[in-house]
């Protein structure tokens, strides 16, 4: 089969912003309204994209990971939840619970809009888990006036393992936005952190083009005093979403308590992008006593910056899991053509695989790896022995598991890199995903591209290629792109309502020295979630084939470079979906 033929180039015309920006103090709304698609009879659901083994409702819309946390033995996973329909609205916090991450048990609503702070919505926030094990959501609420406040609610009966129900104190609001702050650009309360005496909280905020976050400090979680600086803020970014504030060891894996500080340990700040509707994030150090984060020289805030996924991925939450040591990211997949009437499942959006996250060696990234209870879901294992020297155009099929819904790890050998191509300098304008657009897989280099044909149709008609490609810098170093190429991911039409970009970021990896690269994917029916290099860059994609569908799938190992490429290890596994996941959510 010649490869190089069967790589047909397609163009992303445009694609859809989810959120409204609102510039004056009031809030008409945050998000595009499609109020036909608010109810979609259960009957109605089409199964045929639907993920295996990722978190997600039975139906109807989903979006932040509001506040995972790990409490007197078992997983709690707070989301924003549209109980009515497969679009954004009606939103409440919807709550489910586990004991491995993996199976799910879903629970009533912990909150939703009832009282006059949060009359017009219960919006995101976080988990603090105060002193005498007591957990604490706070949370925005949208209040008569449409302002953006933060609110409280706590367990009606602490000594109930599931925490079914959640009280809302009338003492609420804890904090409002003053009269110098843009009251609908005021939202999402991180967790709370302790230190000299007193608890702090971020909330993200935006003071013209400049993103804020908004620093608050109490002595007793209720009475909270606005700091006379912000905890960190950055110009021209907009508005600051969902920021995340959290620890890290400068020695190895393991997570730390969201309030510790110290010599050995830096912070790392993440935001969402409202303007960008991607996420960043920066390594640093943070001064407990004059309460401010420095980016470190290695770390820029802003659309430059480094993200934690740079695919489909958006409004993250980190939390520490004590009972593993560890810290645990999740991260929200918008389900991405449900605007239109014909193409509405009746369900949008999922969750991420959990990540386990830390600090890199060398202090500048965080890695990332799926949880280590995913593998309890593996079945039919296949190893693809040693493949050396794949030639050009080389396509080898991985057979014997079910490719629509697989685990996948991968570690290509290069034998030289003499031939990698120049990288133009005029690239360095342009971001990854527009390098990517510019050669894709099927576009000949000298190293690479090489990597995986995903949730492919047996003639390549449509796929999902997941790969590398190595450049050559003036300076004679090398600098290694990974794509995650949706757009010959479907033979469906191309219309305005559809997205399917070349999501790419740069890896951080001394090929020269090392001679190889790793690549993991998760391929779940409609997701292609991959780890590169040891989990230094994330991609999640969301896909929409036709022909590649279930047992129609197919999964290949290509090389489209010059230059031969070894398939060192291979070993591929297909993945049960889980005994529990999250059903019987009828609230």
């Amino acid at each position: 089969m010649d490869f190089v033929r069967k790589l047909v180039p397609v163009f992303l015309f445009a694609s859809c912003v989810l959120l409204v920006t609102i510039n004056d103090n009031r809030v008409e709304a945050s998000h595009r309204i499609y109020s036909r698609l608010q109810s979609v009879p259960a009957g109605e659901v089409k199964q045929l994209h639907r993920t295996a083994y990722h978190f997600q409702p039975p139906q109807h819309w989903i979006n932040d990971p509001n506040g995972p946390m790990y409490f007197n033995g078992l997983y709690h996973l707070f989301y924003q939840y549209n109980p009515k329909g497969s679009v954004w609205g009606n939103i409440v916090w919807a709550h489910s619970i586990s004991k491995d991450l993996i199976n799910w048990e879903a629970l009533p609503h912990a909150i939703f809009p009832s009282k006059p702070f949060d009359v017009n919505g219960t919006w995101s926030g976080s988990v603090t888990i105060l002193p005498g094990n007591r957990p604490v959501i706070l949370y925005t609420g949208l209040d008569n006036d449409k302002r953006q406040i933060q609110n409280y609610a706590v367990p009606a009966n602490v000594s109930d393992p599931y925490l079914r129900e959640w009280l809302k104190p009338d003492d609420n609001p804890l904090v409002l936005p003053g009269s110098d702050m843009n009251a609908s650009q005021f939202r999402d309360p991180t967790t709370a952190w302790w230190h000299g005496g007193h608890w702090r909280m971020v909330v993200g905020g935006k003071r013209k083009h400049r993103g804020m976050a908004w620093l608050y400090r109490s002595n007793d979680f209720k009475h909270w005093v606005k700091a006379k600086h912000a905890l960190h803020s950055a110009s021209q970014t907009g508005m600051w979403e969902c920021p995340d504030f959290f620890p890290v060891s400068l020695h190895g894996k393991n997570g730390l308590d969201t309030s510790k500080v110290g010599e050995d340990v830096k912070h790392v700040f993440k935001v969402s992008l409202d303007e960008t509707r991607y996420e960043y994030y920066t390594v640093g150090k943070y001064d407990p006593e004059g309460d401010i984060y420095l980016p470190d020289n290695t770390s820029v805030d802003g659309r430059d910056g480094l993200r934690l996924d740079y695919g489909n991925f958006y409004a993250s939450k980190t939390f520490f899991d004590p009972s593993k040591n560890r810290r645990i990211l999740w991260g929200w997949a918008n389900e991405s053509d449900t605007a239109d009437d014909d193409t509405a499942k009746g369900w949008a959006g999922i969750q991420a695989i959990p990540r386990e996250v830390w600090l890199s060696p060398d202090g500048k990234q965080v890695l990332q790896w799926p949880v280590a209870e995913l593998e309890t879901l593996r079945g039919q294992k296949v190893d693809l022995k040693s493949i050396q020297n794949m030639i050009p155009g080389k396509l080898v099929e991985v057979k014997g598991i079910t490719a629509a819904q697989a685990d996948v790890d991968v570690t290509f050998s290069l034998a030289s890199l003499d031939k990698a191509e120049e990288f133009d300098p005029n690239w360095e304008k342009l971001d990854a995903e527009s390098v990517c657009a510019l050669k894709r897989s099927h576009v000949q280099g000298g190293v690479g591209p090489f990597g995986l044909a995903t949730l492919a149709s047996q003639n390549l008609e449509e796929f999902t290629p997941v790969f590398f490609r190595v450049f050559k810098t003036k300076d004679n170093k090398h600098k290694v792109l990974m794509c995650s190429d949706a757009k010959g991911s479907t033979l469906r039409p191309f219309d305005i309502k559809q997205y399917r970009p070349s999501f790419a970021g740069y890896v951080d990896v001394d090929l020269a020295a090392e001679k190889k690269i790793s690549l993991r994917s998760l391929i779940d029916h409609s997701v292609v979630e991959s780890f590169a290099a040891g989990g230094k860059t994330c991609i999640l994609s969301r896909v929409y084939p036709t022909l590649a569908v279930n047992d129609a799938a197919h999964l290949f190992v290509f090389n489209n470079g010059t230059e031969p490429v070894s398939v060192q290890t291979l070993s591929a596994w297909s993945m049960s979906p889980p005994k529990l996941m999250n059903q019987n959510l009828n609230f």
